[in-house]
């Protein structure tokens, strides 16, 4: 079997940690090798990795890179499968690691193979949505000729949970070195276009979900524009996300009329007016002051 290792990007993830130790321990897969890249904890995280038995590197939190930071973590190790599981992702159930590695060698022509993302147990009620939007309970496997039907849907993968054919991505050029964000969607996209497959694994499955308030919701969108508006390639090629983007707001407004609380129907359309708010803003970034995109942006330390 192909040699393996998990990658594990923290920053003071000691909150997370009291949940995702055990949950790794109980894993079924045993990774050959466990990397962990530390930028500056500051409340033990490091010395409790090292206990867990993971080999520490330091990256210095203002050289942090989503992208970079990564391909770093890529070029530490000769394993064939790289295993990427952020910090707050916490695998639901012993058998995470080893389904998802079993999906991404499934075809010799998968390049990624991401799992499936359930809400957290205490999620709100629009972050569970978009989990459960997300990410269905049914598998598949998406290729090049996918991309008529399924547009920009068809490069949508997500390595806070995602396992890496060393092989493909060494053949696309690595993760990108200087991106704001969105590094899986672009390294998928680049697999895709030459030649590799994309498996998304709704039997591995990790609990990972967010609660944004309205103006993190802005500047996540931001990040968002930004990256697409340098990328236009992903569009030109695959599509855009305007339908699926109309698609997910009614979905929003179905759940909260079901869900009994129909008054936060406004809220969710306020929501949407300030995501398309912040992503066309991150698509003319290259108009804006650097003070202000500092502002705009989930990443300040970016816009250096």
């Amino acid at each position: 079997m192909s040699r393996t290792a998990l990658i594990l990007p923290v920053r003071n993830a000691g909150r997370h940690l009291d949940r995702l130790l055990p949950a790794l321990a109980a894993q079924s897969l045993r990774p050959d090798e466990w990397l962990a890249l530390d930028s500056e904890s500051s409340d033990g995280s490091r010395a409790r990795l090292l206990a867990a038995g993971a080999s520490v590197v330091s990256v210095r939190a203002a050289d942090f890179n989503h992208g970079g930071t990564r391909r770093l973590a890529s070029e530490l190790t000769d394993a064939k499968v790289l295993i990427y599981l952020t910090q707050d992702a916490i695998p639901a159930g012993p058998d995470a690691l080893r389904r998802l590695r079993d999906a991404l060698l499934a075809d010799d022509d998968i390049g990624v193979a991401y799992g499936r993302q359930l809400p957290q147990p205490d999620a709100g009620l629009l972050g569970a949505h978009a989990r459960r939007f997300n990410y269905p309970p049914f598998s598949r496997t998406k290729r090049l000729a996918d991309a008529a039907e399924l547009g920009i849907k068809t490069c949508f993968s997500s390595d806070s949970f995602a396992a890496y054919r060393r092989e493909a991505l060494r053949e696309v050029g690595g993760f990108p070195v200087d991106v704001i964000g969105s590094e899986d969607a672009h390294v998928a996209g680049r697999m895709l276009l030459a030649g590799w497959a994309v498996r998304y694994e709704a039997a591995a499955c990790v609990h990972h979900s967010h609660d944004y308030g309205l103006l993190e919701e802005m500047r996540r969108y931001f990040d968002i524009g930004v990256f697409y508006g340098r990328e236009r390639w992903i569009a030109e090629r695959f599509g855009r996300a305007g339908a699926e983007g109309r698609r997910f707001v009614r979905s929003e407004l179905e759940t909260v009329r079901r869900a009994g609380q129909p008054w936060r129907q406004s809220e969710v359309l306020l929501r949407c007016a300030l995501k398309l708010a912040g992503y066309r803003l991150g698509h003319v970034e290259r108009w804006l002051p650097r003070a202000l995109k500092r502002r705009l942006s989930m990443f300040p330390a970016y816009w250096k």
